[in-house]
């Protein structure tokens, strides 16, 4: 546990801030604590164990596509191989738009309001959890504001780690295979994503040495894993977390991310202050890094998905 080190977002000492800049430079993983928000999580898993159990039909009924890209889906791809979960995707509930895009289930008593109260609460969390991590950077006010994340822009996922394959035998035939890690190892796109998973664990970081370690569940906490704009921006002083799940041999598995992202026309660079005059990356923007993550969420296009790799300055 030492390894992956808590911070009371509440009161940080400053032993644990010390924590939390080397587990950042290391493997990019630590945990909230002091989050008051223990009521609001418990609600939260009570209404994604309801959805998740429901009949097969309803779920059918808000089914992925890829003109309809929020609502659930049981084969997206990781790095070409497939996923052993269901998940379900929604965005900000109160972002106005001429075509509404979050797609809920009916039937469900209190599932929207459920995440709707998520969305709303985690949202804030990440806005101060990032506040958090520029503050340990050293960060002046301004350019902390120019690298804060967006509501508007991020996205919350429900995920359901079945034992087993999650689509049934009589759909599988075209399929890619599944992968051999429940979820394959990947980095979160955006600044950072908070994470509640429940007690059966099974998620993993690689720390810079090449080893993976266990982010083993405590109970009370919320799980911070960076993302690719951050290590960009901090010129790889900071580390997207490489993680992965390994696959659920005795029980299912769940668990619940809200990816913070930037604002959906940012301009992503390393930052001056922290680049000591050789930045690493060349300037790209959020939205067409997105994009190009997202390609393969539906089909295999056969390569992999877009990385911060390719605006590496060699």
């Amino acid at each position: 546990m030492d390894r992956v080190p808590v911070v009371d977002i509440g009161s940080p000492s400053d032993t644990s801030l010390d924590a939390l800049d080397e587990a950042c430079a290391d493997h990019g993983f630590f945990l909230l604590a002091g989050h008051g928000l223990d009521d609001l999580v418990d609600r939260t898993w009570e209404a994604t164990r309801c959805f998740f159990g429901a009949d097969r039909e309803l779920k059918e009924s808000i089914r992925r596509t890829e003109d309809q890209a929020l609502g659930w889906f049981d084969r997206e791809l990781t790095k070409r191989t497939r996923d052993h979960k269901e998940v379900f995707d929604f965005i900000d509930p109160e972002l106005i738009s001429d075509r509404p895009m979050n797609r809920w289930p009916a039937g469900l008593d209190g599932f929207e309001q459920a995440m709707r109260a998520f969305f709303d609460a985690f949202a804030d969390l990440a806005t101060r959890t990032t506040r958090l991590v520029h503050d340990t950077l050293g960060l002046d006010a301004d350019t902390a504001d120019h690298c804060a994340g967006a509501r508007t822009s991020s996205t919350a996922r429900l995920n359901y780690y079945t034992v087993g394959d999650p689509v049934p035998a009589d759909e599988r035939s075209g399929l890619n295979d599944l992968g051999p890690t429940a979820l394959g190892a990947h980095t979160d796109p955006g600044v950072l994503t908070l994470l509640l998973q429940d007690d059966t664990g099974g998620l993993q970081t690689l720390d810079r040495s090449g080893d993976w370690i266990d982010v083993p569940p405590r109970p009370g906490t919320v799980v911070v894993n960076l993302g690719d704009m951050m290590q960009v921006r901090t010129n790889d002083r900071y580390r997207a977390s490489v993680h992965r799940v390994m696959p659920m041999t005795t029980t299912d598995r769940f668990s619940i991310p809200l990816f913070f992202n930037p604002q959906r026309d940012a301009i992503i660079e390393p930052l001056p202050e922290l680049a000591g005059g050789a930045p690493a990356y060349r300037s790209f923007t959020w939205r067409e890094f997105i994009n190009g993550r997202m390609q393969d969420n539906y089909a295999d296009i056969g390569t992999d998905d877009i990385q911060i790799g390719r605006y590496r300055i060699t």
